[in-house]
C-alpha cells in the first residue's frame, strides 16, 4: 500500500468491512492501511448473492478450461 499510495490506482475487493481489518493484521498496521485505502477513495458497495458460492452449492464448482 505504501509504495502505491498516491502514485497509482488500486482496486480492492473484500467481504470484510474496513473496521474488521484489525482481525487480519495488527491494529496499527490495519489503521494505516485503511487510512490510505479510504483517503481520496471511491467506495462502491454491492449487495446480492455470490455467484461463485451459488455455483459451488449447485455442484458446478470449478469448470475445466476449454
Amino acid at each position: 500500500m505504501d509504495a502505491a499510495y498516491e502514485k497509482r490506482a488500486i482496486a480492492i475487493s473484500s467481504n470484510l468491512h474496513p473496521a474488521g481489518f484489525d482481525e487480519l493484521m495488527p491494529k496499527t498496521i490495519a489503521t494505516a492501511t485503511v487510512d490510505r485505502l479510504l483517503h481520496r477513495a471511491h467506495v462502491c458497495q454491492t449487495s446480492g448473492d455470490s455467484v461463485r458460492l451459488s455455483e459451488a452449492l449447485a455442484g458446478q464448482g470449478v469448470k475445466p478450461l476449454s
